[in-house]
């Protein structure tokens, strides 16, 4: 039994997959356009050698990555000996956050119309569909990050989802380039 003025949680669930919906939708949408799209193996952003320059802005992005996650922590107040988080931390937040999306935007478009999404390998494939889940994941995170009504664990697990993506598509990318064309052993 609830009280008569406790807030109904159904409506917030409701949102909630909708909102895991969504993401979803991007992900599906990004995966089936790449699978359809025919790899053009002579486009390139980036000049002759691609890959120095994506490992470069995808270790600024796994930085910046770190970096959200550190002042996720001091907002929530989660981080320790960090105390309250000055009026900048969130403004801090919100621009390493642009920042960061705004560096995967031409990694993203170079690795879809060079190479589209491919499942030819292990590495590959978790590369790919990491990619296509890390656009949906973010488009989960802007849509919670603007509903006040949502429980307070949705933002958290959303951020640091997309941690972890970029830290998967780093380790499938820049650290396989870093290492000579291997992926080091776990």
């Amino acid at each position: 039994m609830t009280a008569p003025d406790a807030p109904d949680p159904r409506p917030a669930g409701w949102r909630l997959a909708g909102i895991g919906l969504l993401a979803l939708g991007v992900a599906a949408a990004l995966y089936v356009a790449g699978r359809l799209h025919q790899p053009d193996y002579t486009f390139s952003m980036f000049g002759a050698d691609p890959f120095r320059p994506k490992s470069l802005l995808a270790t600024m992005a796994l930085v910046l990555a770190g970096v959200q996650v550190l002042l996720a922590a001091w907002i929530y107040r989660k981080l320790p000996l960090a105390g309250i988080p000055p009026r900048p931390v969130p403004v801090a937040h919100r621009v390493t956050g642009f920042a960061l999306f705004a560096l995967t935007i031409p990694v993203a478009v170079h690795c879809l119309i060079a190479y589209g999404v491919q499942l030819t390998s292990p590495r590959v494939a978790i590369h790919s569909i990491a990619g296509c889940f890390f656009y949906g994941a973010f488009a989960a995170k802007v849509l919670l990050v603007h509903s006040r009504r949502l429980p307070g664990w949705a933002l958290p697990v959303a951020g640091g989802t997309l941690a972890i993506i970029v830290g998967v598509l780093w380790y499938t990318s820049a650290l396989w380039y870093y290492n000579g064309y291997r992926l080091p052993a776990l």
